[in-house]
């Protein structure tokens, strides 16, 4: 084995505990106020209530729209399909996919009951929304499936294309984000712990892919 080889899965599982450790941390600060927002989630929610043009508002619904229901879940199936190789590799690949996806949310839920934090006031918000607020769903779900697009496109296309489908999927997910805050739906901590949060699983899957390859 080749020591440029065994350094890739090194950094990836380097890549993941760092990610893991920041979302403890972010977590356990929310936990230590009892939900309560920090100074930059009232900032920046506040900003957020006071500048909503009609327009601006039905856009980021619109995009908000993408990061829930059917939409992510077709986007993992496709991924793992384009992804696959043959017939049998590509619906395999595909239900690995989905499951990936499913197993990231039944965790998060876990989370999500586990440190129960509450929405910002309901009068600010311009967008349904049900449940707790920390992790973001929306902010997770977009950012793995972000993640599995890129994945895929990284192993079918040609460098170039890679890199432009991984810059698109990538401001996808944080125009999903950043929907939640503008809607009024979630704190930034909220989304900010949505986006540690799938890239701790991303960065976990990229470290046991890569140490299979070694």
């Amino acid at each position: 084995m080749k020591t440029g080889q065994a350094q890739s899965p090194t950094r990836r599982a380097l890549a993941a505990v760092l990610c893991a450790a920041l979302f403890a941390l972010l977590t356990a600060l929310v936990v230590a106020r009892h939900g309560t927002p920090y100074a930059l989630d009232e900032s920046w929610h506040q900003w957020s209530v006071e500048h909503r043009p009609a327009v601006v508002v039905a856009f980021a619904r619109g995009i908000t729209a993408t990061g829930s229901g059917p939409v992510p879940y077709v986007c993992a199936v496709g991924a793992g399909l384009v992804a696959g190789r043959g017939t049998r590799g590509r619906v395999l690949t595909a239900a690995g996919a989905l499951g990936f996806l499913v197993l990231v949310q039944a965790v998060r839920h876990a989370v999500l009951y586990g440190v129960a934090r509450p929405r910002p006031p309901v009068a600010d918000w311009a967008a349904l929304a049900t449940g707790f607020a920390f992790p973001s769903g929306h902010a997770t779900t977009s950012a793995i499936v972000a993640g599995l697009l890129a994945w895929a496109a990284w192993r079918t296309a040609t460098p170039a294309t890679a890199r432009f489908c991984w810059a698109l999927a990538a401001c996808w997910a944080i125009a999903v984000g950043l929907s939640r805050i503008y809607l009024g739906v979630h704190w930034p901590t909220d989304v900010l712990g949505g986006w540690l949060y799938a890239l701790t699983w991303l960065t976990a899957a990229g470290a046991v892919a890569a140490a299979k390859r070694v």
